[in-house]
């Protein structure tokens, strides 16, 4: 493991490009401690400062911060698709298998690399909300700091079932662009049959198919805070009316398309003719 890692990393750090959007990946997570602390005077009416409104207290900022964390992920998924694109226009997949790599090590190199990288942003993320929430929560207990720390390890399983798919459109296509526009029909694609299901069946059912969806899927790992925000502030603060907790059956869905995505991109390459 630690060798196909060690090559896969060998070859992106001696990319520039690579180099640039790996480092942008992990500098926008970043972005949020600028969110938090953002203060903005309307015209001298009012001041809104975000991390005075309770938004970054424990254990809510897990929530927050990685749902806005992982809008960010695109940088990496550029990162991917073009391990693979510059495998097939520099030859150097060819070579690879010439020196010894087998078709199955060259896939788990690739998917050790993306859980590597997944495992480093997560720690990021842990370290910002834990920053965070120390400044601005009144909270010292362990037990209620922690209580939803799954919302960290959906976002990791989030980046790794992403990041899978597209190592696996990489493959199909052999083009990080014609990847990259794959990514964006299959979004596009799954949203005409969200609305035709709707159509011809009822919105309720197509919601609940729309779930199994590969993209969905990963988007419902963490669901939007913006009603659970809403809710905490309002008066009687009722809860139960929004339901955004990590689901087992979310996470197993999501771990079903990554095992799916990695298996096909081991058939597309053993298939293949090189």
């Amino acid at each position: 493991m630690l060798r196909l890692l060690q090559l896969e990393l060998q070859k992106l750090l001696l990319n520039r490009a690579s180099k640039v959007l790996i480092f942008i990946s992990f500098i926008l997570p970043f972005f949020v401690i600028i969110l938090s602390s953002l203060r903005i005077n309307f015209f001298g009416f009012f001041v809104l400062e975000l991390g005075h409104y309770g938004l970054f207290n424990f254990p809510i900022v897990w929530h927050i911060t990685t749902f806005f964390a992982s809008q960010f992920k695109f940088f990496f998924a550029i990162v991917v698709v073009s391990m693979i694109g510059n495998e097939y226009s520099n030859k150097t997949i060819k070579q690879n298998l010439i020196d010894g790599l087998s078709k199955k090590e060259f896939i788990l190199s690739k998917f050790y690399t993306i859980i590597f990288f997944s495992a480093v942003a997560t720690i990021l993320i842990f370290i910002i909300c834990l920053c965070i929430g120390l400044y601005y929560s009144s909270i010292s207990e362990p037990h209620l700091i922690f209580r939803e720390l799954e919302f960290l390890f959906a976002y990791f399983l989030k980046l790794v079932g992403f990041f899978s798919l597209c190592l696996f459109l990489g493959m199909l296509v052999k083009r990080s662009a014609f990847a990259l526009a794959f990514l964006f029909v299959l979004f596009i694609l799954e949203w005409i049959i969200y609305g035709i299901l709707a159509w011809k069946i009822d919105e309720s059912t197509a919601d609940k198919i729309q779930n199994f969806f590969p993209l969905k899927s990963m988007y419902k790992l963490i669901d939007q805070p913006f009603q659970r925000i809403a809710i905490s502030k309002a008066p009687n603060g009722q809860d139960f009316m929004y339901d955004f907790a990590v689901h087992w059956y979310e996470i197993a869905i999501v771990m079903g398309w990554t095992a799916i995505f990695i298996f096909l991109s081991y058939r597309l390459l053993k298939n293949r003719d090189l």
